[in-house]
């Protein structure tokens, strides 16, 4: 679909529909996990129940089963499937610039005024966001084709003040994969690059034998 013959909030809908989200019937899951940080691997299992409450079990270290009980969660919470006039209903949209790689800019107007979006090929490759007090810049750089939708696969993320535009978090690089275990695409792999105390950072949560907690409903 193209900005010619459609409007900024229908297009801005079309895309938001095409995200991959998980159905109301999705049972929940549990996996083994092997979080690589640095230098320190820590081993354990997982489970994230049908409510998208979520659950480490067997690594001891405090910090470690924070770090992976936060991405779970994070991933997770992604994936629940909210209608867009419940997420959206309060939001104007109107046409922004269209970049040189032919991404459209969305401008939000509104409930969600000051965050603006960019669309190509029927998915949202950039969001400025205004979330909890600070301003989340995200960049897709390409995407994992599903029957029911897209996940994005390579994506950085920045944080800024909103009043200051001081540099809360540094960019931070992100590489997710993913596996159909029954009837739902279920994250196998997330590295995490950036920087800390000005020194290269690397996280890697690995997630196998994953298994659906209960058959999903036909």
């Amino acid at each position: 679909m193209s900005a010619t013959n459609l409007n900024a909030r229908d297009l801005f809908r079309s895309a938001y529909e095409n995200r991959y989200t998980w159905d109301q019937e999705f049972p929940g899951y549990s996996a083994d996990v092997i979080f690589k940080d640095n230098d320190r691997i820590f081993s354990g299992q997982v489970r994230v129940n049908e409510d998208m409450s979520t659950e480490v079990f067997n690594i001891d270290d405090p910090e470690a089963s924070s770090q992976v009980k936060s991405q779970l969660w994070e991933t997770s919470i992604h994936r629940v499937r909210r209608s867009f006039e419940d997420v959206h209903g309060e939001n104007t949209f109107r046409y922004g610039d269209t970049d040189e790689t032919g991404a459209v800019e969305i401008l939000m107007g509104g409930k969600s005024e000051g965050d603006r979006y960019k669309l190509r090929n029927n998915e949202v490759c950039h969001v400025h966001r205004h979330i909890h007090g600070v301003v989340v810049t995200i960049d897709t750089f390409s995407s994992h084709q599903t029957e029911d939708g897209y996940l994005s696969h390579r994506y950085d993320s920045i944080y800024h003040d909103p009043k200051t535009g001081e540099l809360k978090k540094a960019k931070t690089y992100f590489e997710d994969n993913y596996e159909k275990v029954g009837n739902y695409y279920i994250l196998t792999s997330r590295v995490i690059t950036g920087e800390e105390n000005g020194e290269t950072i690397t996280k890697e949560f690995g997630f196998s034998n994953i298994k659906l907690l209960q058959p999903a409903m036909v």
